[in-house]
């Protein structure tokens, strides 16, 4: 997928058109390559944490999770809609397969498929962790393939008419928590978008799927919800609220602007009618020359320039006072002459 990088749904994305179909696709392939008959057969639904578990992580994973943020379009509401329209095909096709599950498990030695069902797993975790990885594993089709011919009986055959409820209803509650994991997801996608880094929930949650088999192989007590909570802890180190915006503050006394920049700053206040006085534009002006160099043709401004420049807007500036002593040294006329100057 070009935006997040799934190498699961980048691969089917190739494959099928449309992004309802894509969805569709992705939270419907466990139910064609066997992985969930697998995992009905191997007792991973037996317990309401299994159940959850397997509901997550199978039917609503990082790959749904992914098309829905990163490919489907529209509103909150059109994508939860297309959410519904493909959970209610999902959630019908879990039932009938645990329908049809003791049939299925009365030819197979369990003791064997089970390995098998958790090795087509942690199959799955590792091309979901990394697309190179997966360039060198066989498809899940092809592992419980190879476990059902390793684990045939046929000579204990027997047709089962009366399913087992328990299952069914076991079968269909984890496909329905995983739609309506993928509708919370589809409500919440705009949300979800600004505070959810894809790629990490995507490496979390193959962590998360490397565990499960952890409880089919009975490794661990199968009432804990061990995978539940990597996925817990992946989903918490995902977010990525980032930063929404930052506040520029600008401040006249800036210590680290240098002198032509402060002046540049005061000419530009002066101009927007700040009421600085004449001596301040002209110190602006003096500085900003100085700051811009020579032109062509005309003498390099040096240090003592400055200084005599400066000195003469600080006398100008002093048009508010009865101090004149600044005007009569330069030949302005005062207040004190009695009369102008012929040149004036």
């Amino acid at each position: 997928m070009s935006s997040s990088r799934h190498p699961v749904a980048y691969r089917l994305e190739r494959q099928v058109g449309g992004k309802t179909k894509l969805l569709a696709t992705v939270m419907g392939l466990p139910l064609v390559d066997g992985i969930f008959p697998a995992m009905v057969l191997a007792g991973a639904l037996d317990t309401w944490a299994g159940i959850v578990q397997v509901g997550l992580l199978v039917f609503g994973g990082s790959a749904t999770v992914a098309v829905i943020l990163a490919e489907m379009d529209g509103t909150p509401r059109q994508q939860a809609a297309s959410v519904l329209l493909v959970g209610t095909g999902i959630i019908a096709i879990a039932a009938l397969e645990a329908a049809f599950a003791p049939t299925i498990e009365s030819v197979l030695n369990m003791h064997v498929f089970e390995r098998f069902a958790a090795l087509v797993i942690a199959a799955i975790a590792a091309k979901t962790a990394s697309a190179r990885i997966g360039e060198y594993l066989p498809s899940p089709g092809i592992i419980i393939g190879l476990g059902m011919l390793a684990s045939l009986r046929p000579a204990g055959f027997e047709l089962v008419t009366d399913p087992n409820m328990t299952r069914v209803i076991h079968a269909v509650a984890a496909a329905g928590s995983g739609v309506a994991f993928a509708l919370v997801v589809a409500l919440l996608a705009p949300r979800l978008r600004e505070v959810v880094d894809i790629d990490r929930f995507r490496f979390g949650s193959a962590v998360a799927l490397g565990v499960l088999p952890l409880s089919i192989l009975h490794v661990v007590d199968s009432d804990a919800p061990l995978a539940l909570a990597v996925l817990a802890v992946a989903v918490l180190l995902a977010l990525d609220p980032g930063e929404h915006g930052e506040v520029v503050e600008s401040s006249d006394d800036d210590p680290g602007a240098t002198p032509a920049e402060a002046a540049a700053a005061d000419a530009k206040t002066v101009t927007d009618g700040s009421g600085r006085s004449d001596g301040a534009r002209l110190e602006a002006g003096v500085l900003a020359d100085v700051s811009d160099g020579p032109g062509e043709g005309q003498t390099p401004v040096t240090a003592g320039h400055i200084a005599e420049a400066s000195r003469d807007v600080d006398l100008l500036s002093d048009d508010d006072g009865d101090d004149d002593t600044g005007k009569a040294d330069y030949g302005y006329p005062t207040e004190s002459d009695g009369e102008r100057k012929p040149w004036l």
